[in-house]
Parts: C-alpha cells; structure tokens; sequence
C-alpha cells in the first residue's frame, strides 16, 4: 500500500527537517515550498497524506484544502500546520475538509507520532472495508447505500462524496445502527483509541458535516440524532444486502 506523503512548508529548516524524520520512518515524502508546487506534485503522484502549512507565500493552505476537497474520486488524509491555535482557526480547518492539524511550534517526535496513527489508521480503514468471507460489503439504510469494499456510496441514486474521516464516521453509525455512541466511542473508532491529539470539537464538526451531505434539513437531523448528555445514535434501521 502507498506511503506517499506530500509537505508543502515554506521554512527551508523545517521542511528539510520534517522531510528527513518523514523518510526516516519509512514514508516516501514529496516536497514543497509554494502551494503550486504542491498541486503539481500531488496531481502526478501516489499521495495519502498531505501535511500542509496554513500561511503560503502563494496562498492559503484552506484554499488548499478545498481544492484537494473538490477532487471528489480522491479521500487523501489532510494534516495542517498552522502558527494559528484560536477556537475560530483550527474549525476553520476543519470547516474545509481538514483530518487534524499540529499547532507550530512543535516536537518532530509529536509530529511523527500523530503522522504514523494517522497512516495506520487510514490503511486499517482500506483494510477494513474489504469484504469478507462472513460479511456483506454493502450496507443501506434509508437511501443511503454503502459499499464498503469500493469505499462507494450512493444516496438517493446517486454518488455522495465524503473525506476519509466522514467515511469512516458513516461506516461506524451504520455498523452500530439504534445504539446511543458516546463521543469517546466515535473517537476511539473514527480516529484514535486514546485521542492524544484529537480536538473536542472533532465529532461535533465532522458529524455536522456529514448531517449536511445525508440529512433533508441539517438543521432539524432526522437520522443522526444527539442524545444530549450521552452521544449520538443513527436513528434508522440498516441491512446488509
């Protein structure tokens, strides 16, 4: 399975720094110090992981995002590095479509830790979804199809595009259907089992994302419901076809 890991960093020091630790640990590492030559390298290469720096001498590692986000048949994991630790700041990243971020400055040995369980995790998730022997790859609920093995969803006839983190959020609350899940539940099983690194607003803004793309009126959900006090339950029955 691919390694491949683009950096775009504009400080040479810490580019070359991370670079080496990256390479170190096995990863095949990308390059680059400008947001264009990040778009270069990640539209001809084999990229699963991109870490990237919020302040750019040619643009906004957001705008990035959002246009990596905008390549729909593409689930790339998105890390940021930013200098900026608001409340405001770091949902601004996850607003368009970031997986974590790692507020500067910061240890490499932290960096590596949170880099390796977010590889780990994503290869378990590709793993994960194959089909078994004993399992069904395909789920429905409602309208909503889910091929696990294709990674594939469909509602209401047609494809709906979410990031690895929303993915794996789906495929959990299908899996789990009319069981109230806690916020710790959903953390250790969409991104780590201890949670080190993890905001508290993580599930909270990744599952209105989702409400956004599976439910008719976001804002009054029908399907993903919050228990308050206790967590979240997929509030529809589910079948394996």
């Amino acid at each position: 399975m691919s390694k491949g890991i683009l950096l775009i960093e504009d400080d040479k020091s810490l580019n070359r720094a991370v670079s080496l630790k990256l390479s170190k640990e096995g990863y095949e590492v990308y390059s680059a110090e400008t947001l264009k030559e990040g778009w270069e390298l990640y539209q001809c290469q084999d990229i699963v992981l991109i870490i990237c720096d919020i302040g750019l001498p040619d643009g906004s590692g957001l705008d990035f995002c959002s246009k990596v986000r905008a390549i729909k048949e593409r689930t790339t994991v998105f890390l940021f590095l930013t200098a900026m630790d608001t409340e405001t700041d770091i949902i601004m990243g996850y607003e368009v479509g970031g997986d974590d971020y790692v507020t500067k400055p910061f240890s490499l040995a932290v960096l590596i830790s949170k880099v390796n369980a977010m590889m780990n995790r994503y290869c378990e998730n590709i793993l994960s979804i194959r089909k078994s022997k004993n399992d069904s790859c395909i789920i429905k609920s409602v309208d909503i199809i889910f091929d696990k093995e294709k990674k594939f969803v469909i509602k209401g006839g047609e494809q709906l595009f979410l990031t690895a983190n929303e993915q794996r959020l789906l495929l959990y609350f299908l899996e789990n259907p009319m069981k109230v899940l806690s916020k710790n539940q959903l953390l250790e099983a969409v991104w780590d089992v201890d949670g080190n690194f993890v905001d508290d607003n993580t599930v909270a803004v990744n599952i209105r994302r989702l409400r956004e793309k599976i439910e008719e009126n976001p804002s009054k959900p029908s399907i993903i419901k919050n228990i308050r006090g206790l967590g979240y339950i997929w509030e529809r029955k589910c079948e394996k076809l």
